[in-house]
């Protein structure tokens, strides 16, 4: 048969498009029939780059058997978390109240409007120690919901009630130098001191934390702990963690950073581009950079979602094969297929990931890959009514709306392209994209689910500090005041969770370092962007490093952005500024300082 999810944008769900189980995509379509039916969700989860989810996806949904229980006790909804991360977060926040064992394939039971009542991960198609056989499952819940609805449906309410209640939250004050720096040395006492990283197995390289403890704050009020980013990365950089491209897998099973988790994923290597680049680790920032533009980079300009950590050898699919091949052996051989899709949010990552070391090792090309991304992005991924969209694939637009996280994310990297090439329009569409943030999944406010409750950090930052930290960029540039006084609203609302907390808050610890102390503004005008002023001026240790024309100082001030105004000078000039507060202009290389 051929269910629903044939003509989807997903090529996970397309993927699933043969199976026996009649599937819905997300939407009122499949909550109407359940409601029609009088039957439960069940609503599975994963992503294309997902092995486990390929696993359960060829012993049960494919088993024509197994689909037929689906089938006849409930509406089967897959669901592309890339596509919509919002349902996948609520759904895992819920999740977490029937299982300690999270992650993908994530199955849950829900009544027709939506509310948990059970949930889990993979089951296999017969039953092991510790883990039921996924048919005994589904006939228990059937049964369940068949004669005991009521008790059901009182648990499903219980937790959505729950999930609202924690989601709330109150205002403190906003976290100090001292705060800062004890949360950082917290951080810093999980610290792996044999492999480096944090924690034993499975092992991540959790990209978010490491960014925090490279904050100038956290190196000069804390530098034990801020080392600790120096050590991660060497041990990740040299080990199986790293492939021979240069780009980096999800995550390692070992200690010791050893089988790896084959997929490789965009936020990752994005990320990690910036914690190499601010290391100084200019091997691991060029390898990585390689890996985006010649394996993930997508016709058009953008940048795929992740690419496969299975492939075809010799007409059998493997896992993590192609990887175990030297570089030379792999021309012949077919590589692991990218996820083509170009996450808004995620291409922002990559955007001013590249921005930035491009500006920082004179590598122009990388600056050009990233407007080519962000001219894609903002191209492709709009709506009918031109409001920017989650993702795209092949030209065509999907149906869920941004996060907040997208769109804050995105905007950061297009403030880093405006000060990595001088152009205004970059930061002009930045500033646009920010003052659009963006609320919860329409379809989960319609049945009163609320969005996650939790503001950590997974793999990329939160709905909330992405949008914070655009915003602190936006203030840096001289946007207006508004925006300094919406980050101090964000940080003071999850400012307590953040200090308890520090290893899952790192991209909101570093935004409110970004508060703590004056940002340092460096901008360089000048009529040749190589000049020795400029080179040095771009190795400076600031929040705010640019070099522009006189012509281009001028189109951000008359833009509206304040750090730019009086900076028009006819002859070469570097301006120096804590807070806005300038120096004299020096034109001498040699008077520019490098540290603070």
């Amino acid at each position: 048969m051929t269910n629903r999810l044939a003509d989807t944008l997903s090529p996970y769900l397309r993927a699933h498009a043969d199976n026996p189980v009649d599937w819905y995509p997300w939407g009122e379509e499949a909550f109407a029939e359940a409601q029609r039916r009088d039957v439960p969700l069940l609503i599975s989860i994963g992503y294309s780059t997902c092995h486990w989810c390929h696993v359960m996806a060829r012993e049960s949904f494919a088993d024509p058997a197994t689909a037929a229980l689906i089938n006849d006790g409930f509406v089967a909804v897959k669901v592309d978390r890339e596509e919509h991360p919002q349902v996948d977060g609520a759904y895992m926040a819920a999740a977490s109240a029937f299982t300690q064992s999270l992650g993908w394939p994530l199955t849950v039971f829900a009544t027709p409007r939506g509310r948990t009542f059970y949930a889990g991960t993979y089951w296999p198609p017969q039953a092991r120690p510790s883990m039921p056989a996924f048919r005994d499952v589904l006939a228990a819940v059937r049964e369940a919901w068949t004669l005991r609805r009521a008790q059901a449906e009182e648990s499903a309410d219980a937790v959505t009630d729950a999930l609202a209640r924690a989601a709330e939250s109150t205002p403190s004050t906003l976290p100090d130098v001292v705060a800062i720096g004890t949360a950082a040395q917290a951080i810093a006492q999980r610290e792996d001191p044999q492999f480096g990283g944090f924690g034993g197995a499975p092992k991540f390289p959790v990209a978010t934390t490491l960014r925090f403890l490279q904050h100038p704050l956290v190196r000069e009020g804390a530098p034990e702990a801020s080392a600790a980013t120096a050590r991660a990365l060497a041990a990740m950089a040299d080990s199986d963690l790293r492939d021979a491209d240069g780009g980096f897998f999800r995550y390692a099973t070992q200690r010791d950073w050893t089988v790896p988790h084959y997929e490789r994923m965009l936020t990752d290597n994005a990320q990690l581009l910036d914690v190499a680049r601010d290391a100084g680790d200019e091997r691991t920032v060029r390898g990585i950079a390689s890996f985006l533009i010649d394996v993930l980079r997508r016709d058009g300009g953008g940048f795929g979602a992740a690419q496969d950590s299975e492939s075809t050898i010799d007409g059998v699919r493997n896992e993590g094969g192609y990887y175990l091949r030297p570089l030379a052996e792999r021309a012949g051989l077919e590589p692991p297929a990218v996820d083509g899709k170009l996450i808004t949010g995620w291409n922002g990552l990559a955007i001013g990931a590249l921005a930035r070391a491009g500006a920082a090792l004179g590598e122009q090309s990388w600056i050009d890959a990233a407007a080519s991304a962000a001219d894609e992005v903002l191209r492709t991924n709009r709506d009918a009514d031109g409001a920017l969209v989650r993702a795209s694939l092949d030209g065509r637009a999907s149906a869920a709306s941004a996060t907040a996280a997208d769109l804050g994310l995105l905007a950061d990297g297009l403030f880093a392209l405006a000060l990595a090439s001088g152009e205004t329009t970059w930061a002009i569409a930045a500033r646009s994209i920010l003052d659009g943030t963006v609320g919860d999944d329409p379809l989960l406010s319609a049945q009163g689910i609320a969005a996650s409750p939790d503001q950590t950090d997974g793999d990329l930052p939160s709905d909330a500090a992405a949008v914070a930290g655009a915003a602190l960029t936006a203030w840096w540039l001289g946007a207006g005041e508004r925006y300094r006084e919406a980050v101090v609203t964000t940080v003071s609302a999850l400012a307590a969770r953040s200090l308890e907390q520090p290893f899952a808050h790192g991209t909101l610890l570093r935004v409110a370092a970004g508060l703590a102390v004056p940002p340092r503004q460096l901008v360089v005008v000048t009529g040749a962007r190589d000049s020795a002023l400029a080179v040095v001026a771009r190795g400076a240790d600031a929040e705010v490093v640019t070099v522009v024309t006189t012509e281009q100082a001028r189109a951000f001030a008359d833009a509206g952005f304040e750090l730019f105004e009086g900076k028009d000078a006819s002859a070469e000039r570097a301006y120096d500024c804590r807070a806005f507060v300038c120096r004299l202009p020096v034109s001498d290389p040699a008077e520019v300082s490098l540290t603070r």
